[in-house]
C-alpha cells in the first residue's frame, strides 16, 4: 500500500457517481493473456502494448477486441510505429463494421502501484492523435504469480484528466505560471467495470477451456523468437545425423490416445461432478447451520433460551432461515409429492407416443404394399397381352395404335 501512496501519477480526487463505465468481454482477456504468454515464451524483449477496440455511448465504454502494437524508439522514448499502428486499426475497422467499433484505449503490463512515467509518452500520443479520452488497462503479472488475486481479476481499468501537480514544499523557491495558469499534469484515476459475455464470446471461451486439457509444454530453447526457420532447420539437420545414434522412441499405443468426442465427454462429466460437489458442500454448510442454531428456533420454546446463552451457537439470521424455507417450498416443483402417480403418469405419455409411432409405420407399410400392388398389375397386364398373340406386334393393337397404360389395365 506504501508503493500506491508515493506513485504522484495517481490522482488523489475521488471519482464521482457519473463517472466511465466500462464494460469488459473476455475475448479481450484471452487475447492479453495469449500475447503475455507468447512474449514471454519467446523471450522476447521491450514493454508489452496493445491496442482496444470498442465503442463510447456517452459515459459508457465496451472494450470487445485488442490487438498487439508494434513500437519504436524515438529521442529515448519509446512510442507507437504510428504509419504501421494507423494501418493496422485502419483494418481492423474494416473487419469490424458492424457494429462500427474504435480505439478506446490501450493495454500494457504494469505493477500493482499503477502507470509509471515511462508509460506517458505512448498515452499522450493515444490522446493527441487518436481518442481524448482513451483508458489504460493495466494487467498484473505479479498477482497471477503471488496467488493474491482470489476472486479478482488481475488487472486495473485507468483514466486520465489534467489535473495540478503538487509542488514539494522542499523545493524553497516558485515556480512561474504560464499565462496565469498552473502546471499540469497527467494523473490516472482508476475505474470500475464490469464483465459482459455474448453469445458467440461464450462459444468461444468454453472452446478455449475445454482445448486447454490439449496444450503441449514446449522447452524454451526450441522457440525461435525472431520467428525465421534458420534455426528450425538447423536442428532439422542435426536431429537427422544424430539419428542413428538416439534409440528409437517407444511406440505409442493407439488406445490411449482419446479422441475429440472422449475429450468433450470427459469435460462434460468433470463439469457436472464440479457442480454436484459444489452442491454437496452447499447442503452441508445449511445442515451444519440449521444444527448449530440455538434450541429456542428450532423447538419454539422460549424456556430454552437460559440453556441457549450458556452455549455458543451460529447466530439466528432471519433472512438466511427465509432464504432456506423458499428453498424447501421451491422442491416440490422438481421432485413431485406423489412418485408413484408422477412414474404412472411418465409411462402412460411414453406409450402414447409409440402408439403414434406403430401407427405411423403401419400406414407406411399399408401405401408401400399399395404401391406394390398398382405395378404389379400393370406387369400382369402386359404379360397378359403378349399371350393372346402380340409377342411379335409389340405394346400395339390390331389397328397398329401404341397401347397405353389405361388400355394394358382394361
Amino acid at each position: 500500500m506504501a508503493e500506491e501512496v508515493q506513485n504522484r501519477l495517481i490522482s488523489n480526487q475521488k471519482s464521482s457517481d457519473s463517472s466511465l463505465q466500462v464494460a469488459l468481454h473476455p475475448l479481450v482477456l484471452l487475447t492479453i493473456s495469449d500475447y503475455i504468454t507468447r512474449h514471454t515464451l519467446r523471450n522476447q524483449k521491450g514493454p508489452v502494448v496493445g491496442a482496444l477496440l470498442g465503442q463510447q455511448n456517452g459515459r459508457e465504454i465496451t472494450i470487445e477486441h485488442a490487438f498487439e502494437c508494434r513500437l519504436i524508439d524515438v529521442d529515448g522514448e519509446t512510442i507507437l510505429y504510428k504509419s504501421w499502428f494507423d494501418e493496422r486499426l485502419q483494418q481492423m475497422k474494416d473487419v469490424h463494421k458492424v457494429p462500427a467499433l474504435d480505439l478506446v484505449g490501450w493495454y500494457t503490463i504494469l505493477p500493482k502501484s499503477g502507470p509509471q512515467p515511462v508509460h506517458l509518452p505512448i498515452h499522450r500520443q493515444v490522446l493527441e492523435s487518436y481518442n481524448e479520452s482513451a483508458i489504460l488497462l493495466g494487467f498484473h503479472p505479479t498477482a497471477v504469480l503471488e496467488g493474491s488475486a482470489g476472486g479478482k481479476l488481475p488487472l486495473t481499468i485507468y483514466e486520465s484528466n489534467l489535473e495540478s501537480e503538487d509542488i514539494p514544499a522542499e523545493s524553497g523557491e516558485d515556480k512561474e505560471m504560464k499565462d496565469g495558469e498552473p502546471q499540469l499534469g497527467l494523473k490516472f484515476r482508476e475505474l470500475p467495470y464490469s464483465v459482459e459475455t455474448g453469445e458467440a464470446e461464450m462459444i468461444s471461451v468454453d472452446f478455449v477451456a475445454r482445448g486447454g486439457g490439449n496444450a503441449t509444454a514446449v522447452a524454451a530453447g526450441t522457440i525461435n523468437p525472431k520467428g525465421d526457420d534458420s534455426a528450425a532447420q538447423g536442428q532439422t539437420r542435426t536431429a537427422v545425423k544424430s539419428e542413428d545414434q538416439q534409440p528409437e522412441p517407444p511406440n505409442i499405443d493407439d488406445q490411449h490416445v482419446l479422441s475429440r468426442e472422449d475429450e468433450e465427454l470427459i469435460a462434460s462429466l468433470t463439469a457436472k461432478a464440479n457442480a454436484i460437489k459444489m452442491l454437496h458442500a452447499r447442503i452441508n454448510l445449511i445442515a451444519t447451520y440449521l444444527k448449530n442454531l440455538p434450541p429456542a428456533c428450532t423447538s419454539g420454546n422460549s424456556q430454552d433460551n437460559s440453556e441457549s446463552s450458556s452455549m455458543d451457537y451460529s447466530p439466528v439470521s432471519f433472512s438466511v432461515l427465509r432464504s432456506i424455507q423458499a428453498l424447501l417450498s421451491r422442491l416440490s416443483l422438481l421432485i413431485p409429492a406423489d412418485a408413484i402417480a408422477f412414474e404412472q403418469e411418465l409411462q402412460s405419455e411414453k406409450n402414447d407416443v409409440n402408439v403414434v409411432l406403430l401407427l405411423s409405420m403401419i400406414t407406411n407399410s399399408v401405401r408401400d404394399i399399395k404401391e406394390t400392388g398398382r405395378k404389379f398389375a400393370v406387369v400382369e397386364a402386359g404379360r397378359s397381352s403378349k399371350g393372346k398373340g402380340n409377342v411379335g406386334r409389340g405394346p400395339w393393337d390390331v389397328s397398329g395404335r401404341v397401347l397405353g397404360v389405361g388400355d394394358l389395365l382394361t
